[in-house]
């Protein structure tokens, strides 16, 4: 017996986020178009399980350089400053490494979220503590 392939694409669902392809390098003058794709993914999702979530795939971007770098820190600030996040898909190593030396802290599709530890923190300094 053969059962029917249900309607819509199989491996998207509801709570699955907007994804952005970013095609190989990046020219400095289709960051803006890009910046204004990554708002518009967010409007459009706004209202889904996924909202707040654009899945930019930087697969073709290679090792990237200090060019890649300063493209998904823009696309990051564009996606805070309409209320949403970038979370990178398949960035190469040395992408990965890049970003981590400048101090830039990207989620990355398939890793869990970091959280700060529970009571690593203190949060007030209370009269009398010694400094440290």
């Amino acid at each position: 017996m053969i059962s029917g392939c249900p309607p819509g694409l199989p491996s998207v669902d509801a709570t699955t986020p907007a994804v952005l392809v970013l095609p190989g390098p990046v020219r400095p003058d289709e960051v803006p178009r890009l910046c204004d794709d990554v708002r518009a993914l967010l409007e459009t999702t706004a209202a889904g399980p996924g909202a707040g979530v654009v899945v930019c795939d930087v697969a073709a971007l290679g090792p990237g350089g200090l060019g890649a770098v300063d493209v998904l820190a823009r696309l990051a600030l564009a996606a805070r400053r309409a209320g949403g996040r970038i979370r990178l898909r398949d960035p190469a190593p040395g992408l990965r490494d890049l970003l981590a030396l400048v101090g830039l802290r990207f989620e990355f599709e398939g890793q869990a979220e970091e959280r700060e530890p529970a009571g690593g923190v203190q949060e007030a300094v209370e009269t009398g503590d010694p400094p440290l």
